[in-house]
């Protein structure tokens, strides 16, 4: 992929955003999850650096490994050390090991803040197709996977590098909050091969379809099959419609003799009295 400096040359726009999407492989997408699952407890954030690589307009994620745990007092730890004895190591397994971003969890959305900005500014002033994942386990605990993908704006970028912050340089730049962030579509991806293990899994599942997950009678029949593995004999399947009496259909009438009525109401003025009249001895 051509780069800004490449672009500009060519006469296309420089500023334009190198990403248009992002494609995570899902083994990338457990990774950080079960990473905040060993080391995040309630508002801790985890990080850790995303590899993979760039083809055309499209960031593909392909590998992750997270940041170890250490405090100030750590003197000895060096960080960038660590990154780079990870990816020479990965490069000898011949695993992709070029460098696309970071990750980062987050707590009830509070991920914005000073140290953000400087940290993907860094990564993305040295690789400009740089990304940050967010990851949100409190609303993925709730059902819904939350993994945001950002990166900074052009015109905030120019601010950056810069280091031009004063209300004058931010109005000059016409910089707002909006200006600040672009979100980047993810779309997760799995390998051949999961896909196959998850078809294989489905058709071995002993409920066909999703929905008789709500039928009653399904409980009878998860427990027929195990009992059949057992070599135990079938329990007799239960008439459902013995088991529960249907509830009756409510009454329509009056509320067919209200909507009459209040279409008269509409109608003619003169049928108000006898209207009320009849209201209170349909609700007696």
């Amino acid at each position: 992929m051509a780069s800004r400096k490449e672009s500009a040359a060519s006469g296309s726009n420089p500023l334009d955003s190198p990403v248009k999407q992002i494609q995570i492989d899902g083994l990338v997408v457990l990774k950080i999850i079960k990473h905040y699952q060993e080391e995040g407890q309630g508002s801790e954030v985890v990080q850790g650096v995303l590899l993979g690589l760039v083809v055309e307009d499209r960031l593909e994620i392909t590998n992750c490994f997270p940041f170890p745990q250490h405090t100030e007092d750590d003197v000895e730890f060096d960080e960038v050390q660590y990154q780079m004895e990870m990816m020479r190591s990965l490069r000898h397994v011949n695993i992709d090991h070029l460098h696309v971003g970071w990750y980062q969890s987050t707590y009830y959305g509070s991920f914005v803040s000073r140290a953000l900005l400087d940290s993907q500014f860094s990564y993305q002033h040295a690789i400009e197709e740089s990304v940050v994942l967010i990851y949100d386990p409190i609303k993925t605990a709730q059902g819904s996977l939350c993994l945001k993908a950002y990166r900074l704006t052009p015109k905030l970028m120019e601010i950056c590098k810069e280091k031009d912050f004063t209300p004058e340089g931010l109005k000059k730049a016409c910089i707002g909050y909006e200006h600040m962030f672009e979100e980047v579509p993810i779309v997760i991806k799995n390998s051949h091969l999961i896909n196959v293990l998850l078809l294989d899994l489905q058709e071995k599942s002993t409920v066909a379809d999703k929905h008789e997950l709500l039928n009653l009678s399904s409980r009878r029949q998860q427990e027929n099959a195990q009992r059949q593995s057992r070599g135990e004999p079938p329990l007799p399947e239960e008439d459902i419609s013995k088991m529960f009496k249907p509830p009756q259909a409510p009454p329509r009438m009056d509320t067919l003799l209200i909507a009459v009525h209040y279409d008269l109401s509409c109608t003619d003025s003169n049928f108000t009295d006898y209207l009320m009249t009849f209201w209170d001895e349909v609700i007696e």
